[in-house]
């Protein structure tokens, strides 16, 4: 929950105060950095945040499956847009993640921009965001801003662009979010294992695996799988995956 007004997070501002200093999510990795600005445009090569989920022609994540499943060396589409449906919702709720136990507040994106470069995770930037009074508890801010305001039209995007179980996609988004605790695992691991086991508390990840916590940390493990194995013989499961062994994959006739 937020704290009350007197005892609010240390780097949570006041209403009339500069807003969070997101910079310092960076810190924590690639993955968690938002570049905010405080006056300007957006850097070279950005574009706002929802072409990233357009479903037209023009759609940026078609042909970034594409790319993906070339360096995977694979000609199963749906497998790289599984594993880049993956990165791309461990990056989204690195920021709110993050942001939430480091800074007491979650970014919305609303007006954000995105560039997607040729390695590595997607370049994230916005303007400052207005310091609202009343925020809500964290874990509702990151179910609207994450999860219903990046993840869900998200997987819409990668549906749109590759057929894939909704159900997979789902546990993408929980894996990537187990994945989040065991990063921020050093740095604040209460709030964040609160934070998380709630999430996966509610609807749409209910269901989606189980979170078992204790003195070493966290463990989840997902009750879908993210279709990484079909990469080749040596790709193996991954650590959450639901499956002991990888399924035996049909043989081909003639």
């Amino acid at each position: 929950m937020n704290p009350a007004p007197e005892e609010r997070h240390p780097g949570q501002p006041r209403p009339g105060q500069p807003g969070p200093d997101y910079a310092r999510l960076a810190a924590l990795g690639p993955y968690f950095a938002l570049d905010t600005a405080p006056t300007g445009p957006p850097p070279p090569g950005f574009r706002p945040l929802p072409e990233l989920y357009g479903t037209g022609p023009d759609s940026p994540l078609a042909p970034r499956i594409r790319v993906v499943a070339q360096r995977l060396g694979t000609a199963e589409l749906r497998v790289a847009a599984s594993i880049l449906h993956l990165g791309l919702a461990a990056r989204f709720w690195s920021v709110g993640i993050g942001s939430a136990v480091l800074l007491g507040t979650v970014p919305t994106l609303e007006r954000a921009w995105v560039r997607i470069p040729d390695q590595g995770p997607i370049d994230l930037w916005s303007p400052p965001e207005e310091v609202r009074p009343e925020p809500g508890e964290l874990v509702d801010q990151l179910h609207h801003a994450v999860l219903i305001g990046q993840l869900e039209p998200l997987a819409a995007a990668v549906r749109a662009a590759v057929p894939l179980s909704a159900r997979l996609l789902r546990g993408n988004a929980a894996s990537a979010l187990a994945g989040t605790l065991r990063v921020l695992s050093a740095q604040a691991s209460l709030p964040a294992r609160e934070l998380v086991a709630q999430l996966l508390d509610r609807p749409p990840l209910a269901g989606s695996g189980t979170l078992r916590t204790g003195p070493r940390g966290a463990a989840f493990r997902r009750t879908s799988c993210c279709l990484y194995y079909r990469i080749g013989p040596g790709a193996g499961l991954c650590g959450d995956c639901c499956f002991t062994r990888p399924p035996a994959r049909p043989k081909r006739l003639g």
